[in-house]
């Protein structure tokens, strides 16, 4: 049991060094993890009030409501965008 515990502790030596501390998968993560969300909250956000605006567009002018569809698409491109930035 001692030499696995050992040879883990080798190869865990082994691929973190000075220039890549042990801390870094972490924070990579939670960075990927952050882009993802908060593209996605701020696509939401959007998509939210972008559909106020379709509603009162309804309502004032019936004719340009396809018009006001483009921000809810270019809201939803908003997160697919932060979903590749958490990927890639």
């Amino acid at each position: 049991k001692k030499g696995r515990q050992k040879m883990a502790s080798m190869l865990v030596a082994e691929s973190f060094g000075e220039a890549c501390p042990a801390s870094a998968p972490f924070f990579g993560y939670m960075g990927a993890a952050a882009a993802l969300i908060f593209a996605n909250l701020g696509a939401a956000y959007g998509t939210a009030k972008s559909g106020v605006g379709i509603c009162s567009m309804g309502v004032m002018h019936p004719g340009l409501i396809m018009k006001s569809i483009i921000p809810v698409v270019m809201a939803g491109g908003v997160g697919i965008y932060g979903f590749f930035f958490a990927l890639f």
